[in-house]
């Protein structure tokens, strides 16, 4: 028995065939999203900006794919609204961070639950078993779409899913005794200050770092848990870990950042020091740790 195969003309047929429906199925050709006060781009911009405080311009517009002139004006459009601020960067004028205003936090409410609702209302026709096949689909789409190799670092709100996981992997990989209860996780990415990021490597979580703002150091914060998965290693992903948390760290007021870890640990001390970390006095009771090191990431002059 021969199987035919659709060629590539009917392969791309089939694709926009598809987006056809789909565009026209979640309302996405309309000229205000779901109906409200905003385009499709600025209610994305808005969610972006919203679930990742900190936030840098640059980092936006490699994670939505928008030319960097039409992110600028629309920027521009929802700052002028007082939806939106903009922070020019005290090191670097040409980038700007950014973070929500109240009205621009009530306007992604707004966004989130008539999203909610849009979706509920299709899959109210849909059966038990017809949601698990399309969630499946949805899985394998982007899995299937992902770029080979692609970095993704993923600031998390919640302590569940590949953050505890990963973080197990972590304390095994380096024999940890003081470890965090998941209540202590989750208090530590309730503090505004404070944060956990996860690197996925096209849909794959591979590592994870956590900032933990320090109570006894003014300004100060302290990079615990930095990980990347042995498989994963030679993407540069403990780099992009540390820039996320810095540039987070930063933009959060701190102006230092410590970490302790133990001599065998060599090439995760060479990272550090490469980095600009320099050894200081003991500033925990942490029974494990012999080398102690800090960062100043305070803009400079």
């Amino acid at each position: 028995m021969t199987v035919s195969h659709p060629n590539e003309e009917e392969q791309v047929s089939a694709v926009r065939e598809f987006n056809r429906f789909y565009t026209a199925r979640l309302g996405l050709l309309r000229k205000r999203h779901l109906d409200g006060d905003f385009s499709l781009t600025e209610a994305r911009i808005l969610y972006e900006v919203g679930v990742n405080p900190g936030l840098t311009a640059s980092s936006l517009r490699i994670t939505l794919g928008l030319n960097a002139g039409y992110l600028s004006r629309c920027l521009a459009l929802l700052t002028r609204r007082n939806l939106v601020r903009q922070t020019a960067s005290k090191k670097d004028a040409r980038e700007k961070f950014l973070a929500l205003l109240p009205a621009g936090e009530a306007a992604v409410a707004l966004l989130n639950e008539q999203s909610n609702l849009q979706i509920r209302r299709i899959l109210g026709n849909v059966d038990s078993a017809g949601r698990a096949a399309l969630l499946d689909s949805f899985s394998r789409i982007r899995s299937i779409l992902s770029e080979p190799g692609s970095v993704r670092i993923v600031r998390v709100s919640k302590f569940n899913g590949d953050a505890p996981r990963l973080l197990e992997e972590y304390y095994e990989a380096v024999s940890v005794v003081q470890r965090d209860t998941a209540a202590a996780m989750q208090k530590i990415l309730d503090d505004p200050c404070s944060g956990m990021w996860l690197a996925y490597l096209g849909e794959n979580a591979v590592g994870c770092v956590v900032l933990r703002k320090l109570r006894s150091i003014p300004f100060a914060g302290e990079c615990k848990r930095l990980y990347v998965q042995p498989a994963a290693r030679g993407h540069r992903i403990a780099v992009r870990l540390l820039d996320a948390q810095e540039d987070f760290a930063r933009s959060s007021g701190l102006r230092w950042i410590y970490l302790d870890s133990y001599d065998d640990l060599k090439v995760a001390i060479a990272l550090y020091r490469k980095r600009g970390y320099v050894s200081c006095e003991r500033y925990n009771d942490n029974p494990q740790a012999t080398v102690f090191l800090r960062k100043n990431i305070a803009p400079q002059p």
